[in-house]
């Protein structure tokens, strides 16, 4: 089995936001919240969580549906698949080298 694809650079970049990153673990523990029920308890408006939030559904980590006046927010977990996938590739690559390079000192002592 090859490498994965390499996931999308805007997944890192938009959870590389500590805001960003909050909002979508709120999003990940209740499954669904509006607009409003993201901007509660948070230092800004809720026009700055909406962009936000906007960053995070250009990422695909997010969707909205309207209900009525409210936008209802939940996530996408795809994109972080793909992340993970492709972070496990590079971790089982480096455990495989680190493992050779341990069994070569093992077998080289000095």
């Amino acid at each position: 089995m090859g490498a994965p694809v390499l996931p999308d650079p805007l997944v890192f970049a938009a959870l590389g936001d500590a805001t960003r990153l909050a909002l979508f673990d709120r999003l990940h523990r209740y499954r669904s919240l509006s607009t409003t029920q993201l901007a509660e308890g948070v230092s800004m408006s809720r026009q700055a969580v909406r962009k936000h939030l906007g960053v995070l559904e250009k990422a695909g980590l997010v969707s909205h549906q309207r209900h009525g006046r409210q936008r209802r927010w939940t996530v996408d977990p795809a994109p972080l698949e793909d992340a993970q996938a492709w972070i496990t590739h590079i971790q089982e690559h480096w455990e495989s080298r680190l493992d050779r390079l341990g069994a070569w000192l093992r077998d080289n002592p000095e």
